[in-house]
């Protein structure tokens, strides 16, 4: 006796939309659409045309009369610019900033003279904005001195290797979800194997680009590339949990949350700070956010700062393998439900 085989199409139309009309169908993609573009104008307008210092944690020192007059001085001129947090001396702050408690700082010695510390791996905006201020100081006189606690590489000392990642990132973990989709329909286990072996040969290759290639960075190649990896691996699998969980509109949610969403809120080219408050934090739950927080962490940083962003990509690691194992659970519960009823 021949068996039947449900046609892909009629299996695909007996959604929860099958039975609306033309014209509900066309309001929710119409309504869905107008949601869609307008989170990638604010997502992209907002934190462009409103980034800049607020709140920007930066480190001061020196005697308690001259640092409080400077931080009056500052607070008059721009209000709400800096959040200036106090330390012992100019050694104290430069270690805050290596630990990634602050993005620099300024320490006023007892004869007078200013030690300015920047971080250019933090982000270059912080430090032409400390390297500013140190030009007025310099101007009304004061001597200034300039430390960088992790300097941009020679190579690339304008970050632009690190600024660029951000679109790479998000297609390299959607690119490797739809392929590994498409090949390895019902097989959720192989395509976490694929996915965490596709993202891994990313991160190693995009990272030898980067430090044997142009030199943007020159920490230690292997815990970078695993950095990336993980960032990769965390966009892949979720877009992957998502394909599973709600068919081919997952990739629609996913591409649209990574590259429209997660990507301008990164903050990959400036460092998450200097985006508007709060952008720069909801950016940094995102992969791409955390990643770029990470990479630059273990790059210049010898790893400090990295408890945030690891936590936060495990967390998207382990979303997107239970969504994936749970949504083709999902559909063989549905597929032996059907066989059993025919």
């Amino acid at each position: 006796m021949a068996t039947e085989t449900a046609d892909p199409e009629s299996s695909e139309s007996s959604g929860p939309l099958a039975d609306k009309s033309p014209w509900l169908k066309i309001g929710i993609v119409v309504g869905g659409l107008a949601v869609a573009v307008s989170l990638m104008v604010l997502a992209f307008l907002a934190p462009s045309i409103n980034s800049g210092a607020d709140d920007l944690p930066v480190g001061i020192s020196g005697p308690a009369q001259a640092t409080a007059q400077l931080q009056q001085k500052f607070e008059a001129a721009q209000p709400g610019a800096f959040d200036f947090r106090n330390y012992d001396d100019a050694a104290a702050v430069a270690e805050a900033a290596h630990d990634r408690d602050v993005v620099g700082g300024i320490s006023i010695e007892a004869d007078g003279s200013v030690t300015i510390t920047v971080a250019g791996g933090a982000g270059t905006p912080y430090s032409a904005l400390l390297k500013n201020i140190g030009a007025g100081l310099e101007t009304a006189g004061k001597k200034v001195t300039y430390t960088d606690i992790a300097p941009l590489t020679a190579d690339d000392p304008n970050g632009s290797g690190l600024s660029a990642l951000g679109m790479p990132l998000a297609f390299g973990g959607m690119i490797s979800a739809v392929l590994l989709s498409t090949l390895l329909k019902n097989l959720p286990l192989y395509k976490i194997a694929g996915s965490i072996a596709g993202s891994t040969v990313v991160g190693f290759v995009v990272v030898a680009i980067l430090q044997f290639g142009f030199g943007s960075v020159d920490g230690n190649y292997f815990l970078t590339s695993l950095s990336l990896a993980l960032g990769v691996a965390a966009i892949s699998l979720f877009v992957l949990g998502m394909e599973s969980l709600l068919g081919y509109a997952g990739f629609g949610v996913g591409g649209l949350l990574m590259m429209f969403i997660a990507n301008p809120l990164s903050g990959m080219a400036t460092g998450w700070q200097w985006l508007p408050s709060p952008w720069g934090f909801i950016g940094q739950l995102l992969p791409i956010g955390s990643t770029g927080t990470l990479v630059r962490s273990v790059a210049f940083f010898d790893g400090h700062g990295i408890g945030m962003p690891l936590t936060v990509l495990f967390i998207w690691v382990i979303v997107g393998v239970a969504l994936t194992i749970g949504g083709a659970a999902k559909k063989q519960r549905a597929a032996a439900a059907s066989a059993a009823n025919a």
